[in-house]
């Protein structure tokens, strides 16, 4: 069955070259029990080695069933050994954490066993080797002789027609010696049993065949009782080791060793804590540097909260809209009218100019740093950075002092109207500049900005005026001397009319926007000029010639319309997307405010040196995890060495290795959630864990996860790669 034909092996080591054996030339034969005797060192147990196939060898060639095997590759030998060998080792080579039933039924999972086709047959061979008390006992609480019956129970699982043993009663008793080799004599009736040991005595009465090695050659080869020679040699079943016992066996080397899985949990919380950990910090800082992003058309003010909104069908708001809106459960104001904020005034007087936007004072929060909430419709707040030079150095100046409101005209005695500064509150980040006002104010605000962002035109005479409010001949003005349904025009623009007079010509106006248009039927009862201006409008003609002016109350209806655009602003920005998700339901079109901002360059930077810090943290993270994961698994040379030798893949062997560090992984991000979810429920309240739980969202989980997943797999590829480079008899003393 077995033949070696002028058979050697070399070891090289340091560019010294060693002999195992040499040029020997053997056969072996189904039924012989064979002992393989001399001292040590004289290459014994080289040659069991290289016959299990956990070893190759440099020269000569050997057989099985007559095939050659020189051109092995380690895959061949994995075949060989699950299909013809079954080895009982000196040092026994079990697995210490597993108990006796499992170190029996691995084998079994290794070889594509079904565990309906298991559970019997491991009870079974247990029961024969008298074991049976102690199958659910770990192997490391056994006595030698004990450890050896179980790697006899294991061998015999795996039903090869081979029986190599190492020394098998090397480290027992007497009388736990026999029972082992009345055990092997039994078993050698139908298969070939070879057996190398120091004491023949011991196995004399038992063998059939003694072969004497001496300084890596054989010098004696007795044959001592006649075996009828068996030629129908039967392999050992096996297939692919399954998916669902890969599953088994990696879910059961997760946990089998408490310690090294403590020690391996603590690493991947270190990945996954460092990895979120940065990247929360730079969404943190990217968060910060977003508020001060700018915008050309909104303002930048509470930007990061803000959500405009319109109706989808393009129809006015009405108060059930109102009301369904407020419901929304992350919005903490509803601004109705929102054009306002999207622009910027300016406020002076003989020694300060301020600059920004206005806000009503029902959006006012925190408190004062400096002077009184508002007590009068003219009394506004700011808000501004205390570095601005005017706002620190300038205080006597801009308090209780008359401002005036640069682009609103009280149009009782067209000036600009007047506002004092009664309070400051400081912001932190930031220059801009924000005014808080009464409705009041905000109201005469709504009518300048619509007068300006209208398309308002006259008719009269035939002849179609569009209204630009900032020129004077073309401007239609209000005015409080003129009565209700009544236009004062120029002498110069009465040229259309009969005879150059207007009086009593109707005079139509329209002003409309993209949502409405309002309509007025006035005539046309006065015509000025330069003597008359004064007296008829109580204004200077050389500012005014050629302007039309009504009466304010006309004016203003002009412009009043239905709402159709709003605004809302969200109390956590953190989940802005879940709340216009959810006003969508509603029937809203969104458009949150930071989409549409130019980043700064602060941002920018921000967000390449976090790709940059990520990628580099990554790689480091990788390579000082792989060092200590290495080191934690050294222990486990031993348990990826023996299922190579029991016949397992470094494939199958490597998805084990796959599987529990992936394992592990999973649990350790599954406590990073745990963590999280209870630091947003207020159960854990760390500070490290609050920003993690603020500033990631489920994209950055899932990167995350990804990049310790992938982490886990580029760890056990890198570790078996090295581990399973050579031969499998080779992986035992591997240091990787």
């Amino acid at each position: 069955m077995l033949k070696l034909k002028k058979v050697s092996k070399f070891y090289y080591s340091k560019g010294m070259v060693a002999t195992g054996f040499t040029k020997i030339s053997l056969d072996f034969k189904i039924g012989e029990f064979i002992a393989i005797t001399g001292e040590s060192g004289s290459g014994k147990s080289t040659l069991l080695n290289v016959i299990s196939g956990l070893d190759s060898y440099e020269e000569g060639e050997m057989y099985i069933n007559g095939l050659e095997t020189s051109h092995y590759t380690e895959k061949d030998y994995e075949v060989y050994r699950k299909k013809y060998i079954g080895n009982i080792f000196q040092n026994f080579n079990l697995i210490a954490s597993y108990t006796v039933y499992q170190n029996v039924e691995l084998v079994l999972l290794i070889n594509g066993y079904k565990r309906s086709e298991i559970k019997e047959k491991v009870l079974n061979i247990i029961k024969d080797v008298g074991l049976s008390k102690y199958k659910n006992t770990k192997v490391s609480k056994l006595s030698g002789g004990q450890k050896q019956r179980v790697a006899i129970a294991r061998c015999l699982a795996k039903e090869t027609p081979v029986i190599i043993a190492d020394e098998p009663t090397g480290n027992l008793d007497s009388k736990s010696a026999t029972s082992i080799l009345k055990l092997l004599n039994e078993i050698s009736k139908d298969k070939l049993v070879i057996v190398v040991t120091h004491n023949y005595d011991q196995v004399e009465e038992y063998v059939t065949r003694k072969i004497t090695m001496h300084d890596g050659r054989v010098i004696e080869d007795i044959n001592l009782k006649e075996v009828e020679n068996n030629e129908n040699v039967e392999t050992a079943k096996y297939k692919e080791t399954t998916v669902l016992n890969k599953l088994r066996l990696g879910i059961r080397n997760t946990f089998n060793i408490i310690p090294k899985f403590v020690l391996l949990l603590f690493v991947y919380m270190f990945i996954v804590f460092s990895v979120s950990g940065t990247y929360s910090s730079f969404q943190k800082g990217e968060y910060e540097s977003s508020k001060e992003m700018y915008n050309s058309y909104f303002s930048s003010f509470n930007a990061n909260k803000r959500i405009l909104l319109k109706k989808q069908n393009n129809e006015s708001f009405n108060n059930e809209d109102y009301e369904s809106i407020s419901k929304v459960s992350n919005i903490d104001y509803l601004l109705k009218d929102d054009l306002s904020y999207d622009r910027d005034f300016s406020v002076y007087n003989d020694f300060v100019y301020l600059y920004g936007s206005v806000s009503s004072l029902d959006l006012f929060d925190g408190n004062l740093d400096v002077g009184r909430m508002p007590e009068k419709d003219n009394e506004v707040v700011i808000y501004a950075n205390k570095n601005d030079y005017q706002i620190s150095n300038m205080q006597d100046e801009i308090f209780n002092n008359e401002f005036m409101f640069d682009e609103l005209i009280d149009f009782s005695n067209n000036e600009h109207y007047k506002v004092k500064i009664v309070g400051i509150k400081y912001r932190q980040i930031g220059y801009s500049t924000n005014f808080y006002v009464s409705n009041n104010i905000l109201d005469k605000i709504k009518n300048y900005i619509y007068t300006y962002d209208n398309e308002t035109s006259y008719t009269y005479a035939g002849r179609t005026y569009t209204s630009n409010f900032d020129d004077y001949f073309t401007s239609l003005r209000p005015n409080y001397n003129v009565p209700k349904g009544e236009a004062f025009i120029s002498v110069d623009k009465t040229y259309d009319c009969k005879y150059s007079k207007c009086i009593n010509y109707d005079f139509n106006v329209i002003s409309k926007n993209k949502y409405y248009s309002n309509s007025l039927n006035l005539k046309i009862t006065k015509e000025y000029n330069k003597n008359n201006f004064n007296s008829l409008t109580q204004l200077n003609y050389d500012e005014y010639n050629g302007a039309v002016f009504i009466n304010p109350e006309d004016f203003e209806s002009l412009f009043k319309g239905e709402n159709y655009q709003a605004s809302v602003f969200v109390k956590d920005d953190k989940i802005v997307k879940e709340t216009e998700s959810q006003l969508k339901k509603l029937g809203f079109d969104t458009f949150y405010i930071l989409d549409g901002v130019s980043e700064d360059i602060g941002t920018k930077i921000i967000r390449i040196t976090k790709l940059i810090v990520l990628s580099i943290l990554i790689i480091v993270l990788f390579f000082v995890s792989y060092f200590v994961i290495k080191l934690i698994l050294k222990s486990r040379n031993v348990y990826f060495s023996t299922i190579r030798m029991l016949g397992s893949s470094s494939k199958t062997a490597k998805n084990l290795l796959d599987i529990e560090l992936n394992m592990i992984s999973n649990i350790s991000y599954l406590i990073f959630i745990g963590l999280i979810l209870l630091s947003k429920t207020n159960l854990v309240n760390f500070e490290y864990i609050r920003d993690l739980a603020e500033f990631l969202t489920i994209k950055e989980y899932i990167i995350i996860y990804v990049i310790l997943v992938l982490m886990s797999y580029l760890t056990s590829t890198r570790y078996a790669s090295k581990l399973f480079k050579k031969s499998a008899m080779n992986t035992i003393k591997e240091r990787v």
